[in-house]
């Protein structure tokens, strides 16, 4: 048994551990913040907090840099690929845990090969047949492409999640008369809640993120995303950095928020949904 002392002292390191690692994350948004209330002509360190914050910077980053036109797209393409990827994933996912089978088997091994493969591969063939698709520059062929990228890691989650359940569910209700989409729907999804979170959160951070794809396939002005809007505040002629910065703090308030209401069911839905 531990004694209080080495007790005090583990706990002690782990908060040390603990707020270290906040700090490292939390210095990159101290320094944005520094950068993004100051003005072009002020020359201070990146480290000292303005003497007098301007707070004009994030009005320019919503006027000039049309950051409300780019919010609206990229929460259109967010919640759209999210909804799809989540809800496909769900349904692939279940006859994959249930159904233990030599093809089953093929299928799981093919999506862990296909998340091996690096998305940018195959940037030249799909821009080719989102060309000749005339999809460039549209919701109907940016939601496509991220749904395809994200769904892999989705059907993983979520049929490794269910792997985890007892099969005496299915059984019983198999039992009292419910058909396999009874039993999906009424027995299964209230129970997927933590695996449904984890791959909102981990869907929905990817797609707002996203600029691999966003900067070739988003090319008019009126379809730019937020990633799109911040980079044009940095170009060959020249680049306002303060600006950018508040564009970029106003970028991840959503991202942020969606993690801090659904946190609690993260964790639970990532180890569970990555174990068999």
């Amino acid at each position: 048994m531990m004694s209080p002392a080495r007790n005090l002292s583990s706990t002690t390191w782990k908060a040390f551990f603990g707020l270290l690692i906040m700090a490292v994350q939390l210095l990159p948004i101290y320094i944005t913040l520094t950068v993004a209330l100051k003005g072009q002509t002020e020359l201070s360190s990146v480290w000292a907090f303005p003497a007098r914050p301007l707070w004009d910077n994030f009005v320019q980053a919503f006027v000039a840099g049309k950051v409300a036109r780019a919010f609206l797209n990229t929460a259109v393409i967010t919640v759209a690929a999210t909804a799809a990827v989540v809800i496909l994933g769900a349904l692939a996912g279940y006859p994959l845990a249930r159904a233990r089978s030599r093809l089953n088997t093929l299928v799981n091994d093919f999506i862990l090969a296909i998340m091996m493969i690096p998305a940018l591969s195959l940037l030249v063939p799909l821009y080719v047949l989102m060309n000749r698709l005339h999809a460039i520059s549209t919701f109907q062929g940016i939601i496509p492409i991220h749904v395809a990228f994200n769904f892999p890691l989705t059907v993983f989650l979520f049929t490794n999640f269910m792997r985890s359940l007892p099969r005496e569910l299915d059984e019983a209700a198999f039992l009292d008369g419910c058909s396999v989409y009874s039993i999906f729907y009424r027995i299964m999804l209230p129970l997927l809640k933590p695996v449904t979170v984890t791959s909102i959160i981990l869907t929905s951070v990817a797609v707002w993120n996203d600029f691999q794809f966003s900067v070739y396939f988003l090319q008019k002005s009126g379809m730019r995303v937020i990633t799109l809007a911040i980079n044009g505040f940095f170009g060959i002629s020249g680049s306002n950095l303060h600006v950018g910065s508040a564009a970029a703090l106003l970028s991840i308030i959503p991202v942020t928020v969606l993690f801090l209401f659904l946190q609690r069911y993260f964790v639970s839905g990532m180890v569970a949904g990555a174990l068999k």
